[in-house]
């Protein structure tokens, strides 16, 4: 990729300012297959002044010319889609299959709702005599994760375009070159010079200074909870908006009179997907008591059904963790469960069998875990999944709830009603009945240590707008 080592500012492919670079190594090798150039804070300055100066007559324009604007984006994705899939398999271990249908078909679906969004969002209404005029918060610092990376970074650009806002985006250092092929993409569809910027660099460098940067109004950030502690308090002098989608631990429900068979095998594949690299995964299986050691065994028989491998073979359902360090992480997660007594009923520490290079994890099935265990409580992200039994239907709920994260909740029941009521009782962002389709359209966002605010259709083009009220307007 022939702009890797430069950075996109003000509407040129520039030389960074330093010399510092870092390879990007492919999980299944675990060998460097490419290298980026990593900024400082006199790219950081370079940027915001692009992106502030561009703000002045961006902000301007009409919501119909920026509109056009996100359908050109979408013709010059669609371009490159194959690319992009390919991209991302590669920096992530994603499996080909789940890259072309999921990976990189978010980003075109983030953009046709965005699309519907437009249509019908009320930029000005009238209350009374007074009119409410929807307006771009500004510059905002957009900080996106490496797990799902291009999902991540439209469901964040497109709306900041949209709302007539101007931006730095700072991906993860993990899995850059999709972001760096998204640049282009926006170069090719007529961004003007300025709106959009690209910087790659570590967090503690670049993220840091577009935290604290006096000249961005926002910062819309996702990853983990501990990093994003630090951010609110980077921004907190400048009193910017701070909008966060953190981790998450989320409970899956499989009230008693479910069809067991399918509810297990669906929950362990969902647990299971992307390597368990997704913050609102169904990491903790809560069953009836009575049916424990049924659900266990229909667990086991998906677990060993999954095949792992490198992302280029056409039978793998799972790839590797993306880093050394998560691999790391996944494996010290893994023997806590064993020393804190949980029941081991597949996979387990180390690598699968022939699979000696590549940070590949043993699909891992934990059965009779107790609230209290670490692997109840922690996010691991990866594929590990905690089966919890549960007495009746309130002490469900009450597993469920007994977490310092809020981001996602799974119900799955044959009685939609009772579904339906069970959620309604969940301190989750967004509660899923019955393994339902994903949906571009639903507000995505968690409570308490999982973040605020909310992405995704009018509520993520929300996000990046400010609500002004001229009172006295007039009829």
């Amino acid at each position: 990729m022939s702009n890797a080592l430069k950075f996109y500012i003000d509407g040129a492919w520039v030389a960074p300012s330093g010399n510092a670079r870092l390879a990007v190594v492919d999980p299944c090798t675990e060998e460097a297959f490419a290298e980026i150039a990593l900024g400082n804070a006199e790219d950081v300055e370079r940027a915001v002044a692009a992106a502030r100066r561009a703000f002045a007559s961006f902000s301007l324009t009409q919501p119909a010319e920026r509109i056009a604007l996100i359908r050109r984006i979408l013709d010059a994705y669609m371009a490159r889609y194959d690319e992009m899939a390919a991209v991302i398999s590669r920096e992530i271990g994603a499996p080909k299959k789940l890259s072309h249908a999921w990976q990189a078909a978010l980003g075109k679906r983030h953009l046709e709702e965005l699309l519907r969004t437009c249509e019908s969002f009320a930029w000005q209404r009238k209350k009374g005599t007074t009119l409410v005029n929807h307006e771009p918060v500004g510059v905002v610092a957009l900080i996106t994760p490496w797990n799902w990376p291009i999902n991540q970074i439209v469901c964040k650009v497109a709306p900041a375009i949209a709302a007539g806002c101007t931006m730095v985006l700072k991906p993860s250092e993990v899995s850059p070159l999709n972001a760096v092929l998204f640049a282009e993409i926006l170069d090719a569809a007529g961004v003007p010079p300025g709106v959009f910027n690209l910087l790659n660099g570590d967090g503690p460098t670049v993220g840091a200074a577009l935290c604290s940067h006096p000249d961005v109004d926002m910062v819309s950030f996702t990853g983990s909870t501990r990093a994003g502690v630090e951010i609110a308090k980077l921004a907190a002098p400048t009193v910017k908006r701070v909008h966060q989608e953190l981790g998450g631990k989320s409970a899956n429900i499989l009230l008693d009179d479910v069809d067991l068979e399918a509810a297990v095998t669906s929950g362990v594949n969902s647990c299971f997907s992307n390597s368990g690299q997704s913050c609102n995964a169904p990491t903790r299986m809560l069953v009836p008591a009575a049916r424990h050691d049924e659900a266990v065994a229909i667990a086991q028989r998906a677990a060993a059904a999954h095949r792992i491998g490198p992302a280029d073979d056409d039978e793998t359902t799972m790839g590797p963790v993306v880093s050394d360090v998560q691999y790391a992480r996944v494996q010290r997660l893994i023997e806590m469960g064993i020393e804190e007594g949980a029941l081991l009923a597949a996979g387990g520490p180390g690598r699968p069998d022939g699979l000696t290079r590549g940070y590949y994890v043993r699909p891992t099935v934990f059965a009779n875990v107790a609230p209290s265990m670490t692997i109840a409580r922690e996010e691991i992200f990866g594929p590990v999944l905690a089966i919890m039994p549960y007495r009746d239907e309130e002490d469900a709920i009450a597993i469920a709830n007994d977490t310092p994260f809020g981001l996602a909740a799974y119900v799955q029941s044959a009685d939609q009603a009772r579904a339906r009521r069970v959620a309604l009782r969940l301190r989750a962002g967004s509660v899923y009945l019955n393994y339902p389709a994903w949906d571009a359209g639903s507000p995505f966002g968690g409570y308490k240590q999982s973040g605020n605010g909310r992405e995704y259709g009018e509520w993520g083009l929300e996000a990046f707008l400010e609500v002004k009220g001229i009172v006295g307007y007039g009829e």
